[in-house]
């Protein structure tokens, strides 16, 4: 006998989540931390994107196939996403621990690789986790949490580097013996080191997968397991790729070719326009502008965690659609307001509406298309959209030096501005997706005791 997917108690939906706080606290070391510590070790600025070539690649080639891999997983003991979840969150302590002893900069940009490609490994099968275990009608509710413990887990990762710095001094040196990364640095990626394995065990420990039908379980066994079949089926999977996801592309490429560019430029750009100050100037005051901007970050991720909720009644009640393009445009218009303030106090205001339009990137995307992913392919196709993802963030990384040096005028407030005008057309391009609609329906039927 058959029954639909059990609903699951708020409780239930936080407990399967908070193995994402871990992951975001990771990845918000890397939104405010990586880059300045690349220019601690004496990288220039034009640089950067290249530098951070590690995120997007890892992505490309390892989400989709974790995906595929996950898909055609089944342990009775172990479950079908929770062993890439831990498996990725071991190898990611390990590296936050690693990393900030980095004594060069060709070091710090190889453990970076290291690191994203944990943090892939862990965070693909979060969104196919959430696919698995709720009932349509709680989609948006799972993955707006996941948004809530991103805003939180990259908020205390940026704070944590403004706390660290009023109580630890002194700093390491160079292997070509001139100043290196602040000891301050240290104690927030020791903390990222806890954070991820322990929030991740946390989930794993709470959270019972269920389990395929016999049918299904059938079929995994049947499969082959040729060394090339992930690759097949992705290819596979993209031939087949509903028309909304084609849409989604587009709108992903506005998109997070702007954030690469905040989140490489943020701290340039305060220390320009507040502390008149570049990472070859002052460097106390360069310090400052780093903190300052891991506080910034961390305000709007804290409205991130406020709002995410919200935009659960939000996106059932207009429509994930346009919640989508109102955020869009709200942090278009934050971005391209940003750079023409010089209080410090003042950059929180407009940081407010990309707080929000980042719990919409995070979980908002997911909601408009899950519905037209067949059910066996969760996997995979959560993969595909991290490949939309990091595509342009890959083409961030290569064209945007050039871009930053001879068109922008060596500005990071240009930077910051081209960001802005990127977000406001991928609202734009948002507009081109059919309106979705939430239902109760519940397609998808699950044998007897095999939820909460």
């Amino acid at each position: 006998m058959a029954f639909f997917k059990p609903r699951l108690s708020f409780w239930q939906i936080i407990n399967m989540n908070v193995g994402f706080f871990g992951i975001q606290y990771s990845f918000g070391l890397q939104q405010s931390a990586i880059n300045p510590l690349y220019t601690f070790l004496h990288a220039r600025p034009e640089d950067l994107p290249l530098l951070n070539l590690a995120g997007p690649m890892t992505g490309l080639l390892i989400q989709p196939i974790i995906g595929a891999l996950s898909d055609k997983t089944w342990s009775p003991r172990w479950g079908r996403r929770k062993p890439f979840f831990l498996i990725g969150a071991i190898f990611c302590s390990l590296c936050l621990f690693v990393f900030p002893f980095s004594r060069s900069l060709w070091m710090a940009a190889g453990l970076l690789w290291i690191l994203d490609a944990a943090n892939n490994t862990a965070m693909e099968p979060y969104r196919a986790f959430i696919a698995d275990k709720l009932p349509e009608k709680q989609r948006a509710m799972g993955f707006l949490t996941q948004s809530f413990f991103t805003g939180l887990g990259i908020t205390l990762a940026n704070l944590s580097l403004g706390f660290f710095k009023n109580i630890i001094t002194g700093e390491t040196t160079t292997d070509d013996g001139r100043s290196g990364i602040p000891y301050w640095v240290f104690g927030s990626f020791f903390v990222g080191a806890v954070c991820s394995i322990v929030s991740v065990v946390w989930s794993v420990l709470t959270t019972p997968e269920i389990p395929p039908t016999a049918e299904e379980l059938a079929e995994l066994k049947a499969r082959k397991r040729g060394a090339f079949e992930p690759i097949k089926e992705i290819f596979s999977a993209i031939k087949d790729m509903p028309g909304i996801m084609w849409k989604l592309s587009l709108v992903y490429l506005f998109q997070w070719y702007a954030m690469f560019c905040y989140w490489q430029f943020v701290s340039l750009s305060i220390a320009k326009s507040v502390y008149h100050t570049t990472p070859d100037g002052n460097k106390e005051l360069y310090e400052e502008a780093v903190v300052w901007a891991g506080k910034v970050n961390g305000f709007y991720n804290i409205v991130t965690f406020c709002s995410a909720f919200g935009l659960v009644w939000l996106a059932r009640k207009f429509s994930a659609k346009y919640v989508h393009i109102t955020c869009l445009a709200m942090a278009g218009l934050a971005l391209l307001m940003f750079v023409h303030i010089t209080d410090k106090m003042l950059l929180f205001a407009p940081m407010v509406g990309f707080g929000v339009a980042w719990a919409s990137m995070m979980g908002v995307p997911y909601i408009m298309v899950v519905g037209s992913i067949p059910k066996e392919r969760y996997g995979v196709y959560m993969g595909i959209i991290n490949m939309m993802i990091v595509v342009p963030m890959i083409l961030q990384t290569l064209s945007f030096g050039y871009i930053y040096k001879h068109l922008l005028g060596d500005d990071p407030a240009n930077a910051i501005s081209f960001a802005g005008v990127l977000l406001l057309l991928a609202a734009l391009a948002t507009t081109r997706i059919k309106k979705d609609v939430v239902t109760d329906a519940d397609e998808i039927a699950m044998p007897v005791g095999c939820g909460h």
